[in-house]
């Protein structure tokens, strides 16, 4: 029952979607209009620069942070408990019934919940994979998908706890869904590493 408790608290502030509702508040624009029309803090950065595109990706990080660190820490719960509430966040996110279950697709939501769960071991191993990504490709949906599950196989190779493995797994399962129209297109290199190739060949 604690677990179902923390868990759809973790659904419940994982799916207030602060993006959106900063883009009609401060911006007065439906950021959904912007970019790939994600209701994210990517369009809230796009729509209203740096300053208020901070305080989104504060937010969304701070809804999967917080709910994820109150179940461990407040109501004491450990091991296999945590898979649940540390997918809640992330679920809400992507699928928001404030958003008719058309949410984000829950990047700074996950760096949130691993926070909550690992403090800095998770967030450190998924921006150094994802960033390794970025750098070498240039389909973010493949970036995002391929830097989770190194960052799965790293955890494997440490011998990580297995609920933490489901737990990433998960994540892992609802980010690539979120991201099923990128990942359709393939992967590209990064136009500079085109240019490079060219030239050493």
């Amino acid at each position: 029952m604690t677990t179902l408790i923390w868990s759809c608290f973790g659904f419940i502030l994982g799916s207030i979607p602060f993006s959106v509702w900063l883009g009609y508040l401060v911006l007065h624009k439906d950021i959904r209009a912007y970019g790939d029309g994600n209701p994210g803090a990517a369009n809230v950065l796009r729509a209203g620069g740096k300053a208020i595109g901070i305080v989104a990706i504060f937010l969304d990080y701070a809804k999967g942070a917080v709910p994820v660190a109150m179940a461990a820490f407040v109501g004491e719960l450990s091991g296999w408990k945590m898979v649940p509430v540390t997918l809640a966040p992330v679920f809400g996110h992507a699928f928001s019934p404030f958003l008719a279950f058309r949410g984000g697709k829950a990047i700074a939501a996950s760096f949130g919940v691993w926070t909550g769960l690992t403090l800095w071991q998770g967030p450190v191993l998924m921006g150094l994979s994802l960033g390794l990504f970025y750098m070498i490709q240039d389909n973010d949906g493949w970036s995002v998908v391929l830097g989770m599950t190194t960052t799965l196989l790293i955890l494997m190779v440490r011998h990580a706890d297995s609920y933490l493995l489901a737990a990433m797994l998960g994540n892992v399962a609802i980010v690539a869904w979120k991201h099923r129209r990128e990942l359709g297109r393939g992967m590209h290199r990064r136009p500079y590493l085109r240019r490079r190739t060219h030239v050493d060949g």
